[in-house]
Order: C-alpha cells, then sequence, then structure tokens
C-alpha cells in the first residue's frame, strides 16, 4: 500500500475559500478513487494562502481486476446479429456462453479486464478534479481557458514517491515543453519572502510538511491558529491586558499567513476618545488587527498585528508601519465624529428621502414615515408610542453620516451616539442602535420595549414591502434576507413573551404601502395570508432547531392559522408533552383507527358521518360511556381553550383514553343494523371532532 501526494501552489488563495477548497479536494478526488475501485485507509487535506495540499494514504499499485458479463442477442439470432456482439467483446463463438434465461437462451460473454496501474489512474483523476474544482469565483491567466482561483505555478503529484506521468494541460492540446502545460513533478518552494526560493524536493506528505516547516510555512491551518492565538493571548498578558475574542477574524488571519508572526501596535491616546467601536471597526475591517481590553473591559490602546514575515529588527519596522496607517485611518474618523455631531440626527431625517429603499417600495423617508405609524401601533406593555415614534423617526438618519458611510457596518451604533449628544432619552437612543437586531440565529435578542418595538416595526415593513411586490424568497435565493426578518420577527415576539397578533399588524404593514401609492397589488388580506404561510414554514425551523417535532407545529397551525406566537408555542409543548405520555400515544393510535374506519366507509358509502351520534340509538354500555365521555371532554375543551389553559386541555382529552379502548374492544363498528352502523361511525367521527379542536392529529408523525 502506498500513498499519494497532491500539492498545487498557485498565487494568493483568498481567506474565504480556504477551508472549503481544502475540503472540496479531499472529497472530489476521494470520490473519484472509488469510482476507479481503489480503496484506500485515510485521505487528509491542507491548505495556506498559497496551496492546497491532500495526502492519500493506502493506496494499492493498480486497481483489482474485473470481471464484467455483456448480455448478448438470443442464441437463434441471425449471424449478423451475433456477430456484431461478438466483434463488440472481441471474442469468438467458441468463447461465449450460451446461457437459459426465463426469457429464453441468450449469448453471454465474460470479460476479464486486468486492473490498471494506479498512477495512470490518479494522473487522469487530478486534471479532471481540477478541470471541474466548484470555487466560487475563479478566472483565467494568460491566454490559456482553463480556470482555477488564482495562476497556478507548481504542481506535486507523487505515487510511492515517485512523481505521476504527465501533468495539467491548460489549453487543448498542450503537452510536454508547452508553456501551457503544468508537469506533475516533485519539488516546491517555501516561504515567498524567508525562503529564498530554492526548489525543495520532497517524497512523502511528511516530507513536505517537515521541509515546509523549515522553509517557514505552516501547512496546517489549525497550527497556525493555535500560534496567532497563542502568542497574541501571550503578548497582552505580558501588559496586563486581555485579548478580545474574534473567531471571525481569526479565521479569516489565518488564511492570510504561511507564517504568522505575531506583534503588538500602540493606539496613539489622542483616538482613544472615540466611541470604542469606531476604534475596533477601523482595525478590524480593514487592517485585520486584534483588539485588546482591560480587565474591566475597557478599550486598550494596544493592537494585535499578524505578519507574513519575520523582521531582523524584531518587527520594529513593521509595528511602526502599521501604527503609521492606523493612524491616518483614525484621523478620518475622528474628522467624521466631529463633524456628524455639527448637525442634529432630526436634522438629517429629510436626507433620506433621496435614499431610494427600493425602486417599487419608495425611499428612505417613506420607510420612516411607516415605522412611525407600525411602531406606535405595535408599543408592547411599558413601551410609551411618542417615544416609539420619536425613534422610528430617527432609526435610520445615521446613514447618511459621514462615519456610516465610511463604515456601514456601524449603522444604528453611531445612531446612538448621536441621538446620546443631541440629549435625546437613553431607551431612544439603545432602540436606534438594536433595532436592526437580532441580524441572525446568533445575534442578541433586543428586550427593551422601545427597541422591540422598533425592531419589530422594521422588519415587518420589509417583509410586507417585498411581499406585496412578488419578491418571494425562492430555494437558496434570498436577496433581501425576508427569511432572515422573519427569523427575526419570531425571536422578538417569542423571547420576549408578546401577545401580538401578526395577521393585524401584517394587515397595517402592507395597508401602509398602499396608502402612500406603493406596493400595490394584491390585496393586504391576500399578502398577510401568504406572509402568515411564510412565518409557519419558519417558526417550523426555528423549532425544529430548538428540537421541537414540525409535526406538532403543523398539527396546531392547521386547525386555526393561529397567529399568536406564544399560545401556539405553549399549545405546542402541551400537546408534546401529552404525546410524549402513555395516554397520549395510545390516544394517538386509536385517532388514527377512528379516521381510517371513517374514512373508508364514508368513501364506500359516498357520504359524510360528521352529524353528532343520535343518544337513542346507543346500546351497549362502552358507546353510551363514550358519548358521555365526548361530550364533557369536547365542553372541557372548548372551556380549557378558551382560557389558554393548555395543559388542562390535554388533561381532558387523556381522560378519552379509557371509553374509546373499551369500545374499540367490545362494539362491532359494522354492525349489522345499518341504523346502528351509522350511528357508530359519527360516534367515531366526533372522536375526530373532539381531537381536533385541538390540533389536526392526522398531521402528527410517528
Amino acid at each position: 500500500m502506498s500513498e499519494f501526494l497532491l500539492e498545487i501552489r498557485s498565487e494568493e488563495i483568498p481567506a474565504r475559500m480556504q477551508a472549503r477548497a481544502a475540503e472540496d479536494l479531499r472529497r472530489l478526488v476521494t470520490a473519484r478513487l472509488t469510482e476507479a475501485g481503489l480503496a484506500f485507509a485515510a485521505a487528509t487535506s491542507w491548505v495556506t494562502p498559497r496551496r492546497l495540499v491532500l495526502a492519500v494514504e493506502g493506496l494499492p499499485a493498480a486497481q483489482p481486476d474485473q470481471t464484467v458479463e455483456r448480455k448478448g442477442p438470443r442464441g437463434n439470432a441471425n449471424e449478423t446479429a451475433i456477430k456484431g456482439f461478438l466483434d463488440s467483446v472481441g471474442l469468438r463463438r467458441d468463447q461465449v456462453e450460451l446461457r437459459e434465461t426465463d426469457r429464453g437462451a441468450f449469448l453471454f460473454a465474460v470479460l476479464k479486464r486486468p486492473g490498471r496501474p494506479t498512477p495512470l489512474v490518479l494522473a487522469e483523476i487530478v486534471p479532471a478534479v481540477l478541470a471541474t474544482f466548484p470555487w466560487p469565483k475563479s478566472m483565467r491567466w494568460g491566454t490559456t481557458p482553463f480556470r482555477w482561483v488564482r495562476p497556478i505555478h507548481s504542481l506535486i503529484a507523487l505515487f510511492a514517491g515517485r512523481p505521476l506521468p504527465g501533468g495539467l494541460a491548460l489549453a487543448p492540446g498542450a503537452g510536454p515543453g508547452d508553456a501551457a502545460f503544468i508537469p506533475f513533478g516533485a519539488t516546491t518552494v517555501g516561504h515567498r519572502f524567508l525562503s529564498g526560493g530554492a526548489p525543495i524536493e520532497v517524497a512523502s506528505a511528511a516530507d513536505l510538511y517537515a521541509k515546509l516547516r523549515a522553509a517557514h510555512v505552516l501547512l496546517d491551518a489549525a497550527e497556525r491558529r493555535a500560534t496567532i492565538q497563542g502568542r497574541a493571548e501571550a503578548l497582552a498578558q505580558a501588559e496586563g491586558l486581555i485579548l478580545r475574542p474574534d473567531p471571525a477574524l481569526l479565521d479569516e488571519v489565518v488564511g492570510l499567513v504561511e507564517w504568522p508572526v505575531v506583534l503588538m501596535g500602540r493606539i496613539d491616546p489622542a483616538f482613544m476618545a472615540l466611541p470604542p467601536e469606531v476604534l475596533t471597526t477601523s482595525m478590524r475591517t480593514h487592517q485585520k488587527y486584534f483588539a485588546l481590553q482591560t480587565a474591566d473591559g475597557a478599550l486598550a490602546p494596544r493592537f494585535i498585528v499578524v505578519a507574513n514575515t519575520a523582521a531582523a529588527d524584531g518587527g520594529r519596522a513593521i509595528v511602526a508601519g502599521n501604527e503609521r496607517v492606523l493612524r491616518a485611518r483614525l484621523s478620518d474618523a475622528r474628522f467624521f465624529w466631529d463633524q456628524d455631531r455639527r448637525q442634529r440626527l432630526e436634522e438629517r431625517v429629510p436626507a433620506l428621502s433621496r435614499i431610494v429603499f427600493h425602486a417599487a417600495l419608495g425611499t428612505l423617508g417613506d420607510k420612516v414615515a411607516r415605522l412611525q405609524a407600525l411602531a406606535a401601533e405595535i408599543a408592547p406593555a411599558g413601551c410609551d408610542p411618542a417615544l416609539a415614534r420619536t425613534a422610528a423617526l430617527l432609526a435610520k438618519a445615521d446613514l447618511v453620516t459621514g462615519m456610516v458611510g465610511e463604515f456601514p457596518e456601524l449603522q444604528g451604533i453611531m445612531g446612538r451616539y448621536y441621538a446620546l449628544h443631541d440629549g435625546e432619552r437613553p431607551e431612544v437612543a439603545a432602540a436606534i442602535a438594536e433595532h436592526y437586531s437580532p441580524a441572525g440565529p446568533n445575534d442578541r435578542c433586543p428586550s427593551a420595549p422601545i427597541a422591540v418595538a422598533i425592531a419589530l416595526a422594521d422588519k415587518l415593513d420589509t417583509l410586507a414591502g417585498f411581499f406585496a411586490i412578488g419578491e418571494f424568497p425562492t430555494g437558496s435565493k434570498d436577496p433581501f434576507a425576508l427569511r432572515r426578518a422573519a427569523l427575526g420577527v419570531i425571536r422578538l415576539i417569542i423571547e420576549n413573551g408578546l401577545r401580538l397578533p401578526l395577521r393585524p399588524l401584517l394587515l397595517s404593514a402592507v395597508t401602509l404601502y398602499q396608502e402612500g401609492g406603493l406596493g400595490t397589488g394584491p390585496t393586504p388580506a391576500a399578502v398577510a395570508d401568504a406572509l402568515l404561510d411564510f412565518f409557519a414554514d419558519r417558526l417550523k425551523v426555528h423549532l425544529r432547531d430548538r428540537g421541537v417535532r414540525h409535526d406538532l407545529v403543523e398539527a396546531v397551525f392547521a386547525v386555526s392559522a393561529e397567529d399568536d406566537l406564544v399560545r401556539l408555542l405553549a399549545k405546542v409543548e402541551a400537546l408534546a408533552a401529552f404525546l410524549g405520555a402513555e395516554d397520549g400515544a395510545n390516544l394517538l393510535t386509536a385517532f388514527r383507527r377512528a379516521s381510517n374506519i371513517v374514512r373508508i366507509e364514508e368513501k364506500k358509502d359516498g357520504r359524510a358521518y360528521s352529524e353528532r351520534a343520535d343518544p337513542a340509538l346507543l346500546v351497549a354500555a362502552e358507546e353510551k360511556a363514550l358519548q358521555g365521555a365526548l361530550v364533557a371532554a369536547s365542553t372541557a375543551i372548548g372551556q380549557a381553550l378558551a382560557a389558554e389553559r393548555f395543559v388542562d386541555a390535554m388533561v381532558a382529552l387523556a381522560r378519552l383514553r379509557v371509553p374509546v379502548d373499551a369500545f374499540f374492544d367490545r362494539v362491532t363498528v359494522n354492525a349489522d343494523d345499518p341504523q346502528h352502523r351509522i350511528n357508530r361511525l359519527r360516534l367515531l367521527s366526533q372522536i375526530r371532532s373532539a381531537l381536533g379542536a385541538v390540533a389536526d392529529f392526522a398531521r402528527i408523525e410517528g
């Protein structure tokens, strides 16, 4: 058993594409190995900014021999057909078998094909994988049609320590010696600055790993990550500081360096008066610096920079250069900070009417007017509608400030600072900062009443507008992030326990568009219905992630198109607990039995049995007991549901188990007497009705 080693060395691969590329390389090559009948023991891939590497262990020297059967014409077929078959398999008449089948006697050829040497198979697999590699974006270079993420410089392709025959043709017909042909080799180079560029000959994955390390390349991304994390924390600790966690930035920086050198720089004290978010955004977004903080959580006047090279002076010049660049960026930020505060947020609102929200949905000025009306209508308990209107008026005003123009990531955050500077109430300023939240499943959900009102209004307005003009998410495409907006609404309502029926709010949101002459088309009721269906789908996804069964959500939704999410969730939780108990599981079985009997008999008779059973026709003690239990349960369930005592409703359902079981044990539904048969079918239909008041049990799985 031998090892296959592949290294694709190129110019810089974007950091965001690296992890996926390493996995795709492993997946695509191993899939083709399996198709070729080449078993292997393990496959490992690595990636750096300038190389993709794959090592496959435990490969045989050749494919296994194969035996293939080919079925030919009937044994008594004409000579032309038989000759054509023999020519196609390369055999004589006496070398094929005549075999009896259930359709008669047919000729069969048994062909033995020796396995091809593994190097020849690999030499075909590698170009095929590279030619179809699924980069999110790729490029051509020179005049060749071949596409890759960045120009390829060299290929290592070794099997058992020897280069594969051939190479990668970048253009049709290109061969050895052509500029458009990259041969499979056994050499690479190390770090582009630190290794001197001398060729490195390798014989195996372990050899490549060790020699690249000696040439200042850490092949394993996990090792680069640990190196950066460990050295940054050590530098911070030496200064009595703490490294601010930033996993996303760490992942990105790992993809920018092959030999991480971690250094610490200083922030000019003159800039520490800027809002900390401005400092961290400038450092993180533009410069890829890590922020540090003091023990009490305050931003420290230091930063961590990760260089891709080691300097003879210990990095002093690198640090000085980065401090100089940061100083220039922060000077711009301070200019915007000083300039923006010269004008009140309220005075900036008219400028929003010059910014298009969507061609069919008006301007941001139009949106702000709608937000004011919606926020005042939503205004949950503890929320002053007048303050909600004020927060809605100012929520988007920071979009026309210089700071947000330079740092779009700070929208909302800067609005809070400017609102506080203008003397607005703290809760209004906080609502401006938080109204975009939650921006994702892991984002914190606002809880302050005014912030919740503005966040809900913003998301409901967006959803209503785009649904009104027919811009729905389709498949994986959701250009306006409507799924995220719906999930945000769901979280805001559920996590804050808001008793806030959605349908009236959706009707108001669509009506506000139409009153402004925008988003005209379907009626508000039709748009609201479509949105409620959309929310139902999003709610199922949200609850499934929390471990709640989607079929229970469907079962509860089907009964009343519930638009009070808190009430719906309480029903679902009570139903889940009920079905998890013995009585609930048995009653579900009985429901299915009753439903199946009624459905079959209704189809056979061509009529429905939805009327109430006639008490005068009840003969057996068990059917009388069931009738009484159903009447009592229906009354109790109705009262419990009206009072939102959903656990009590499930208790009432549980009381049906004993009489239902007794009925099925001792009563014949399809009695000889037609009147008794019809009455008993009506009684079974009442079981469906009683349970149907709680949920559509037919939608429950399992």
